[in-house]
């Protein structure tokens, strides 16, 4: 049994579906400059038109009703709405898009939620430092509050930042997603902590300007996978197991959750290795200083992304060059047991979700849940009738259910990754994580539901019509 007011969602991000990326005055934002460059993307694809959502709304509004959704998450683009990054020039039709969407959501009694920033920082200012300046805080403050006061009387729960530990280390150690930035071992724990800096500034903000009369909730999205300790009587397994989560989960939650700052296991790995290989420095993982807002209790409920899980053991000692996987020390494995799907990283572990779910209870004093993302790939050629995925849906819709029941976690929410077929980032349109095929070779980009869609819609109505007679 499922809350009465469980939200039933689907979830995309605007760089992903929208396309129209010189539409109506739209400022070009990183990953528009990231995809021009060549060997980034798989084929070279890019997201200029992606599922053309800027111009085929409505047939998306049309797979969520077919859904059934009772939610629906979606990130505005900064540089679509702000074309320099600044308040200093609004673009017009960015806003009046962005307000159809969610007025026409609204009218379908569907309840959005909103992503402020899902990876596409206006170039603007990425020019001026992006994500390692200072001044950034500041900036992307004054888009959320730009985005309250524009879209807040109809928008009730907010996610600042999706994934940041993600968009961190891929966009500033391993340079495989936008900005493309390698600087190992210094500059993803900049960027980490000058978005929690901005994450927290914008949270204070909502709630003294704004809360009382738009009564929303805000949090951030953090991604994590379930780690387990390859040899679970192995204190070496079990200590690789701890680092690897608090370099995971606990770089971001354990901030916002439990002390306002870093998991003190992150910090120690981290300056031992500095220590081992002659850093001068100060500390590569920067502190928060207490002239700014408090980072803690700046989440009103968790936002959890998960994928997968992974078995871990203990690295073979520290490297020789300062970077994340050093500092972590931890190798993770894939249980042979555990089927993959498309992508091989992504093996399926319905369980490892519960698992999650249990931890994220017990850790960070039982807060309420909204599962944002959770999703099964497709590669190859197109599988409408996707029986592995169907399967996957109701595995994991079991577990999410027993994780309420069973294990007593406060989880109000559930977002499959993704309402369609979308640009996956540097896999470009190779990898489908959509419940609707998108037809990429067709000229109308035509939206076909997977049989999972279906299976979906099936469990949604199931879900909701056993309230509905309780």
């Amino acid at each position: 049994m499922f809350p009465r007011d469980f939200a039933w969602g689907a979830a995309t991000s605007a760089y992903q579906i929208e396309g129209g990326w010189q539409a109506d005055g739209k400022g070009p934002s990183i990953w528009d400059t990231f995809v021009q460059q060549k060997g980034r993307v798989f084929e070279e694809q890019n997201g200029n038109v992606a599922c053309n959502s800027y111009q085929l709304w409505e047939k998306d509004l049309e797979c969520i009703q077919q859904l059934g959704l009772t939610h629906y998450r979606l990130s505005v683009s900064w540089a679509r709405l702000l074309p320099d990054g600044t308040t200093q020039h609004v673009n017009q039709k960015g806003v009046a898009y962005y307000n159809k969407v969610i007025n026409d959501l609204l009218a379908c009694n569907v309840s959005p939620m909103v992503t402020l920033y899902h990876w596409d920082l206006p170039q603007a200012l990425q020019d001026q430092g992006g994500w390692k300046s200072e001044s950034i805080v500041s900036l992307f403050d004054s888009y959320a509050q730009f985005c309250f006061q524009t879209f807040g009387d109809r928008v009730k729960l907010w996610i600042t930042i999706n994934e940041p530990q993600v968009c961190a280390k891929c966009g500033y150690e391993d340079g495989i997603h936008a900005p493309g930035l390698k600087e190992p071992g210094t500059a993803a724990y900049l960027v980490g902590h000058n978005m929690l800096r901005a994450h927290a500034k914008a949270w204070h903000s909502y709630d003294s300007l704004y809360r009382a009369e738009q009564r929303g909730a805000v949090s951030l999205a953090i991604n994590s996978d379930w780690f387990e300790p390859l040899r679970p009587g192995c204190n070496e397994d079990v200590a690789a197991t701890e680092r690897d989560l608090a370099f995971t989960l606990g770089w971001f939650a354990w901030p916002v959750f439990v002390t306002g700052d870093y998991p003190q296991i992150m910090r120690s790995a981290i300056d031992s290795q500095s220590q081992k290989l002659g850093y001068s420095g100060s500390s590569r993982l920067p502190s928060f200083s207490k002239d700014e807002p408090a980072i803690f209790g700046t989440a009103d409920f968790f936002a959890l992304n998960y994928y997968t899980s992974r078995k871990v053991k203990a690295g073979e000692g520290c490297g020789q060059m300062l970077c994340l996987n050093s500092d972590r020390d931890a190798e993770e494995v894939l249980d042979p047991s555990w089927p993959i799907c498309g992508v091989s990283w992504l093996a399926v572990v319905p369980h490892g979700l519960r698992k999650l779910l249990k931890y994220i209870k017990d850790t960070f004093n039982n807060p309420a849940v909204y599962i944002t993302e959770n999703g099964f790939s497709q590669v190859g050629p197109r599988q409408i009738d996707d029986v592995q995925r169907c399967e996957f849906y109701s595995d994991t819709i079991m577990e999410v259910g027993k994780a309420i029941e069973e294990d007593g976690v406060n989880v109000r929410g559930y977002f499959a990754w993704s309402l369609l077929d979308n640009f996956e980032w540097a896999d470009g349109f190779s990898v489908r994580f959509g419940l609707f095929h998108v037809d990429f070779s067709d000229a109308k980009l035509s939206r076909t539901i997977y049989r999972s869609g279906l299976e979906y819609a099936k469990m949604i109505m199931k879900y909701k019509g056993r309230h509905d007679v309780k």
